[in-house]
């Protein structure tokens, strides 16, 4: 004989299935923020049914949107989430290299991207090699050998802003049938657009520009080639990568301000590069948008526009007066990272002694990021920390 059922389920069950799901939702301008691990799914059929999404870590609302508008903004087919602007490179160098492979890499290169290629890239069979960042495309390629798989660029490079003539680079590895991975993180996806360029592979570093406050990490990858789509896709299915809802939204919110903020960011910091080349205390200036910039005829016909990140070279002097200068900076945080609101500045020379073709530079380098505050204000504030250095160079 059947037990006697309640008229209605207890207190915890009704709690945990309440009569209304709350599955109507009202039309925003932001994405919806789903957080959930687990996906229901209508039918027991579609619990295996690959084509659709069966678990939260794959993305929901929020991450699909905002691919979708860095697919649209990048004309890509399709792209990846990641964690971090790091975890988006590396992950997509494993995602199209094996055992046995080589690949070549602009010796500018991020300096964490290249700690990843000289540790675990060597360690899993993958052959790196690095190149000068004004290699010609037909010099990179004799550089590799019958098993180069992938050339790996950043334009304008880290710290010292060298400005690869990519077109060309794509155009010989596509017609060796070698791909290309570019970290676009400078153009920020708008003023320099890889895969309309012919590269293979475009990447970037949310943290940055996109998200534009200092206070989330997320990176990208895209493609316009199935192929390449569908192996970012392996690629996160099988090593777990995975972004929070919340923090794709945030990247989501500042992706539409991003036109409008990093044409600011540029003017600003050319202005301040054109300045900087009249303080007697500085060597040189390091920024492609300067007509008197080495790479300037290529960043010209390539790049829509600058960001607010660039280099210059002190003259000669003793540490003790590059970090007098630094210290006496008030509106310049000294950190990492970039592409914030606000600017920032750090000394850079340690990090070139990695490089298989160090620069020779005759002073200090010192990279600013230039934020949002008014120019004039960061011009003094670089002047009151310029004082401070000739004090100390007496």
């Amino acid at each position: 004989m059947a037990e006697d059922r309640p008229s209605r389920p207890a207190d915890a069950t009704r709690l945990i299935h309440p009569k209304g799901k709350g599955d109507a939702v009202c039309r925003t301008v932001g994405p919806v923020i789903q957080r959930g691990s687990t996906v229901l799914m209508p039918r027991a059929a579609d619990l295996y049914d690959h084509s659709q999404v069966t678990y939260g870590r794959q993305g929901l609302s929020a991450q699909g949107a905002l691919v979708e508008a860095l697919c649209e903004l990048e004309g890509a087919r399709g792209g990846e989430l990641y964690p971090s602007g790091l975890s988006a490179v590396t992950a997509a160098m494993l995602a199209v290299l094996k055992a046995g492979d080589e690949v070549l890499v602009v010796d500018t290169i991020y300096a964490p991207t290249r700690r990843f290629c000289d540790r675990m890239l060597a360690r899993y069979g993958v052959k790196v090699g690095y190149y000068p960042p004004r290699a010609s495309a037909e010099d990179i390629l004799a550089l590799g050998g019958p098993n180069l798989k992938l050339i790996v660029l950043e334009s304008p490079g880290s710290l010292t802003f060298e400005t690869q003539d990519a077109p060309a680079i794509a155009r010989a590895a596509k017609a060796r049938g070698v791909l290309t991975l570019m970290d676009n993180t400078w153009g920020a996806g708008l003023l320099f657009k890889p895969l309309a360029h012919g590269i293979d592979l475009s990447v970037q570093a949310l943290t940055k520009y996109v998200c534009g406050t200092s206070d989330v990490f997320m990176g990208a990858a895209l493609a316009s080639d199935p192929k390449l789509v569908r192996a970012l896709a392996d690629g996160v299915m099988h090593l777990g990568w995975a972004v929070a809802p919340d923090e794709a939204y945030q990247a989501m919110r500042g992706l539409r301000t991003l036109p409008v903020r990093l044409a600011r960011h540029g003017d600003s910091a050319l202005a301040i590069a054109h300045w900087l080349t009249q303080q007697p205390e500085v060597l040189e200036v390091l920024h492609p948008g300067l007509p008197e910039s080495p790479d300037h005829a290529v960043w010209a016909r390539d790049y829509a526009g600058a960001c607010g990140l660039f280099s210059f070279i002190l003259k000669p002097v003793p540490e003790a007066a590059v970090n007098a200068f630094l210290d006496r900076l008030t509106l310049f945080g000294l950190g990492f990272s970039w592409g914030g609101f606000e600017s920032l500045a750090i000394s850079s020379g340690d990090q070139l002694q990695q490089r298989q073709y160090p620069p020779k530079f005759a002073g200090p380098l010192i990279r600013l990021h230039i934020g949002l505050e008014d120019v004039d204000d960061l011009k003094a504030d670089l002047r009151n920390g310029l004082d401070v250095f000739d004090r100390h160079d007496r």
